[in-house]
């Protein structure tokens, strides 16, 4: 078959190079347009679009897909099939007309749970255990289009979105290539979601990263794991905003510290430092407990271990973690 690949970032790569080195000609890949990316802010291409430049395979960088030279340029290639794959921007319903097999999606989530633009990052953060790979068939309606295939994964209680989502993007590249196969050779069959069951995960945004030191320490311990690595959890300590980056999930009044034989008295007002030697950086939360920081990443210097952060910032128990950058 003749296919028209969509994607952007890392997670797409892996079922692109699938489809290249398959039996199945890909006659052209749309991404988005070139953009400031990393610290930097240097323009720069999306792996999506340096991996087809690679294999010579030609791209369109569309500002709007609905333009009539676009149209007029994805029509011209004849595909008979679209695969999508994170590309990050809604597809119209006069581009899904054209293939004549339509077009399929790779979404990183068992639907009907977690449709949406963050399924990845959303099911960390609600604690999620298990999450996986959907092949869909795209219809107008948000990810609510017909299922062809799904795999699971479990999520590990410390893993990060990061971790999760580069698994995910090798397991549904696998799956997408049998699902290609399948069309093919006409033995695709198809399954409606049920929509009563329908979850959503809405894009993220940076103001999500502030923690609320007054939800319990799981629920902290997961926005941390979910925002990992964009846009990062963070909090004010001494007026500085600090972006925490690795937590373990801390003891209930009373209880023993991870790695220590000391006991402490939790502060009840959550955000507390509680803990603050050795490589000991403990914070209280809601519901009577307390989160362990593993690594922490003050603004504007490197990211550190607690250890290492807390040899070089004077950091006392009974320090407040805050909001704002109001300061102490």
């Amino acid at each position: 078959m003749r296919i028209a690949f969509f994607g952007t970032p890392f997670f797409a790569v892996p079922t692109l190079d699938r489809l290249l080195a398959s039996r199945h000609s890909i006659v052209g890949v749309v991404t988005q347009p070139d953009r400031p990316r990393d610290r930097g802010q240097h323009v720069t291409a999306s792996p999506v679009k340096a991996a087809a430049l690679a294999h010579g395979v030609p791209v369109l960088q569309p500002d709007r897909l609905k333009a009539p030279d676009v149209l007029g340029a994805f029509a011209a290639w004849s595909a008979d099939l679209g695969v999508v794959a994170a590309y990050g921007k809604i597809l119209p319903e006069e581009l899904l007309r054209v293939p004549r097999l339509g077009l399929i999606n790779v979404h990183a989530s068992l639907l009907p749970r977690w449709r949406g633009a963050a399924p990845v990052e959303r099911a960390v953060i609600a604690g999620d255990t298990t999450t996986g790979v959907t092949i869909m068939r795209i219809v107008r309606q948000l990810d609510a289009g017909p299922t062809f295939a799904s795999v699971t994964r479990a999520i590990a209680p410390d893993e990060t979105a990061e971790q999760v989502e580069r698994d995910l993007a090798t397991l549904g590249a696998d799956l997408l290539v049998e699902v290609v196969e399948q069309l093919a050779d006409g033995r695709a069959r198809e399954t409606p979601q049920d929509d009563t069951r329908a979850t959503y995960a809405p894009r993220l945004t940076k103001e999500e990263g502030l923690v609320d030191w007054s939800e319990p320490a799981v629920a902290i311990h997961n926005k941390v794991r979910g925002l990992h690595p964009w846009p990062h959890a963070f909090s004010f300590l001494h007026g500085a905003r600090h972006i925490i980056l690795r937590t373990s999930t801390g003891p209930h009044e009373g209880a023993a510290l991870p790695d220590s034989g000391a006991t402490v008295a939790i502060d009840p007002t959550p955000g507390t430092v509680v803990a603050a030697s050795g490589d000991q950086l403990a914070v209280s939360t809601g519901g009577g407990g307390a989160i362990r920081i593993v690594e922490i990443q003050p603004e504007g210097r490197r990211a550190m271990d607690a250890r290492r952060f807390l040899s070089g910032h004077r950091v006392e128990v009974g320090a407040r973690f805050e909001s704002s950058a109001r300061p102490q």
